[in-house]
């Protein structure tokens, strides 16, 4: 079962979190393997589009906000473009467009094409939103201040809080075939300071400050450790010397899992607003119009009755075949 653990440290200006997406994470890749159009991702795609999945949640679980948190990583690589998704309850659905052969063991950086103009952006979209209201959106290129680039996930979405939301930020993250799993620590401000004027950023690093200390424990943590314990074991590990108090996990039916907004009526708004001239020349050519869902590979069918009603005025239309009136 997946789940977030969420903590802090009596006394201290730092706060973290744990993800463990399994059956989540499991249904994201069970739903690719099974769409016969595109079949598996290859093992590099995976892990990163996995460790985005689980960076999002940690990042959804740190924010007061009544909407969807949309991760994405966009290049001009064989990835063009991988999403992850996660509304403020956790549910969760990830994709990402393949297109070319990607070699075995390939970096992010090749996934993407890094040099050749990726990016990161993280959009905050408001479940409910006001007249005029836009979602918030920050975009952060996929190399460092220098310039290099920046060879992973957890480095890009630590680049993108000192950049976007200046927040001084560790996550370590990794995904295998059966677990996404992430941990997570911030700082928290004092006494009104600023985030990163507290940090290493502002000069050189303080052998006495919290979060420092902390963060070298988290990023002690191997791989094969956060993909294989259990979170209490890794908290436990990590931070026994420390005041850990931690929150209640969030598993279950209020924990992170896979669900998608995917729906017939939604496709059917798309196709009004394609027109009836590009929608019909379609069924034209095919017979029908297919639409397939990235996330869930749900496919919608609408054939040229279908089609028709779309774009009938609802006091014209005659009544289905079976309906009540």
């Amino acid at each position: 079962m997946s789940e977030l653990h969420k903590f802090i440290f009596d006394g201290l200006p730092v706060r973290g979190a744990l993800v463990r997406l399994t059956d989540a994470w499991q249904e994201v890749l069970r739903r690719r393997a099974a769409n016969t159009q595109t079949g598996a991702y290859a093992a590099p795609v995976a892990g990163v589009l996995g460790e985005m999945a689980a960076a999002a949640v940690l990042m959804q679980s740190g924010i007061k906000f009544d909407g969807a948190l949309v991760m994405q990583i966009f290049g001009d690589g064989p990835v063009k473009l991988a999403v992850a998704e996660v509304q403020s309850d956790l549910r969760l659905r990830a994709t990402a467009t393949v297109t070319g052969a990607v070699r075995a063991g390939a970096s992010l950086a090749e996934l993407v094409n890094v040099r050749g103009g990726g990016r990161c952006a993280i959009t905050l979209d408001p479940r409910l939103r006001l007249p005029g209201q836009q979602p918030y959106q920050g975009v952060v290129p996929l190399v460092d201040a220098s310039g290099a680039a920046l060879e992973g996930i957890g480095p890009v979405i630590e680049h993108y809080m000192r950049q976007s939301e200046q927040l001084d930020t560790t996550i370590v993250l990794a995904a295998g075939d059966n677990v996404a799993a992430g941990l997570l620590l911030q700082r928290l401000p004092v006494q009104g300071q600023h985030n990163l004027g507290q940090s290493h950023l502002a000069g050189e690093a303080d052998v006495d400050d919290p979060f420092e200390r902390l963060s070298l424990l988290a990023r002690s943590l191997k791989r094969e450790e956060l993909l294989d314990l259990q979170a209490d074991t890794v908290l436990h590990r990590l931070f026994w010397q420390e005041p850990l108090l931690r929150f209640e996990p969030a598993q279950g039916d209020t924990g992170p899992r896979f669900a998608c907004s995917c729906s017939r009526e939604r496709v059917a708004a798309m196709l009004k607003g394609l027109g009836q001239v590009e929608v019909d020349s379609i069924v034209h050519e095919q017979g029908q119009v297919e639409v397939s869902c990235d996330f869930c590979g749900q496919q919608e069918r609408f054939d040229a009755v279908d089609v028709a009603r779309l774009f009938t005025p609802a006091a014209q239309q005659s009544p289905l075949p079976g309906s009540v009136q």
